[in-house]
């Protein structure tokens, strides 16, 4: 075997020929707190905006369009979970729809 096989493939889109979108719907749910706990306790779990999509964020992220999501990140319409936001999701009993785009995780409110 050689040592290019043996090396882990990090592409989770993979060569797909479906429109991106699409392929992100499958890493796509409703969760609660304790799904998203362990993404926040390692600093990959983001909150969008209502006023964006998900998948307008995860086609944005796995494209690497920097522009965009440092554009909504200085906005504040993509914000990293914080202790103040952990603490009282975990109190409460509120749901979420979230989309896998790894190696984060972003989600919103689910209505």
């Amino acid at each position: 075997m050689s040592e290019e096989s043996e090396q882990m493939k990090y592409g989770m889109l993979g060569e797909d020929a479906r429109p991106t979108e699409e392929k992100l719907a499958k890493y796509r749910g409703q969760v609660d707190w304790s799904y998203l706990k362990p993404h926040f306790e390692t600093g990959s779990l983001y909150f969008v905006d209502p006023a964006l999509t998900l998948e307008t964020v995860g086609v944005a992220i796995s494209s690497d369009d920097k522009e965009s999501v440092d554009s909504w990140l200085k906005a504040g319409d993509l914000v990293k979970i914080e202790s103040l936001h952990a603490s009282q999701w975990e109190e409460g009993d509120q749901l979420f729809e979230a989309l896998v785009v790894s190696p984060f995780v972003v989600c919103q409110l689910a209505l």
